[in-house]
């Protein structure tokens, strides 16, 4: 005999006219608040500011009230805390009920989630037992002050042009933010806000049982992370090409990229990939190697500070994007570099830019 479907929480409609305000769930794992939740409030307090409202961050977890006053620090007026034992692991359906519990107390007009891994996969969860709707991957936002909704703009697929998308109906509004398009807000110790604790919060028991899990340790920097990238596409050719892409970012004392065409060639990992399918970076030296340049991996650097290319088609897109740019062969063009810079050390030892060697190719 089967087993019935598991029914999903009835809708929770909220009414439009009763919600106020913009919240922000933060993830804490590891005793940290994650720094791209913490981004999410550059984009906050511009929405909260048009619509003169208050920035909720709602954050839960086992033991995180040592966490409460960071927000704070970068902008956010009040902090909610679930701190709760059986929220030390993470279930997307248990957190999920968290965050619709906390939404139908506050009934806030407005959810911003970072879109992490987590993020991604919990925020559809929650839209969908608030009946509400959400939009994915969003790079900006603006307000129809008149009307209180905020447009959700995020490059549709080709990235070619921006799609501006509202939720006129339906309350909350709710969104995924792509990670590391809005700068972290300016630091300030001296802010303070609210903190309140929920204490009647229900927590169900998850629907799966984790039976193990173990953390995977890497010894070099997430490509989002890093001050030097050095990023290869489909003009490298082959992995072996892709020699010269590793030791130039370790002669700067960076680590390696690459574009979609590399990863699916198998030449670097789909964890380095740059671009609007992969992740969006902003070094303060991105190096593009036999790369095109079409919009969806200019989209991926466009925070970048500054951009050079190599590439041996004068036709490429990348050079428009470019602040310095060579035509040429990178196999003759990356060695003359190379050596020059061991040569006269151009450059800060790699200790200085606080990223180790590469080490990013795949075995």
């Amino acid at each position: 005999m089967s087993k019935p479907v598991q029914q999903l929480p009835w809708p929770v409609v909220l009414k439009k006219e009763e919600c106020k305000g913009v919240m922000i769930y933060a993830e804490c794992f590891g005793g940290v608040v994650n720094e791209v939740s913490l981004q999410l409030l550059t984009p906050a307090k511009k929405i909260a500011g048009k619509l003169g409202v208050e920035t909720t961050i709602v954050m839960f977890g086992d033991k995180i009230s040592e966490l409460a006053q960071e927000p704070f620090s970068y902008g956010a007026d009040r902090v909610i805390l679930v701190d709760d034992p059986k929220l030390v692991t993470y279930y997307p359906n248990v957190f999920g009920d968290v965050l619709v519990q906390l939404v139908k107390r506050e009934k806030p007009e407005l959810v911003l989630v970072a879109g992490t891994l987590r993020g991604r996969e919990m925020a559809p969860y929650v839209a969908n037992v608030l009946g509400t709707g959400i939009t994915a991957d969003c790079t900006g936002f603006d307000v129809d002050e008149a009307t209180r909704d905020v447009l959700q703009i995020r490059p549709p697929f080709g990235a070619t042009m921006l799609a501006h998308i509202k939720t006129p109906k339906h309350r909350p509004q709710m969104a995924t933010v792509r990670p590391n398009v809005f700068q972290l807000p300016a630091r300030d110790e001296t802010r303070k806000g609210e903190v309140i604790v929920e204490t009647g919060i229900s927590v169900r028991p998850p629907s799966i049982e984790l039976v193990s899990s173990q953390e995977v340790k890497k010894d070099e920097v997430a490509i989002e992370k890093a001050h030097v990238l050095v990023s290869g596409g489909k003009g490298i050719g082959s992995r072996d090409g892709f020699k010269l892409v590793e030791e130039l970012a370790y002669a700067l004392g960076g680590v390696v990229a690459g574009s979609r065409k590399a990863v699916d060639a198998g030449w670097v990992t789909h964890e380095r990939q740059v671009g609007q399918t992969g992740k969006t970076v902003k070094p303060l030296l991105y190096i593009a190697v036999g790369i095109s340049g079409s919009a969806q991996h200019t989209f991926g650097i466009r925070e970048a500070k500054v951009v050079a290319a190599i590439n041996i088609d004068p036709d490429a897109p990348v050079f428009e994007s470019a602040d310095y740019c060579i035509l040429g062969d990178y196999r003759k063009i990356m060695p003359a570099i190379i050596d020059e810079i061991r040569r006269s050390k151009l450059v800060r030892p790699a200790d200085e830019f606080k990223d180790p060697p590469g080490k990013n190719l795949p075995s």
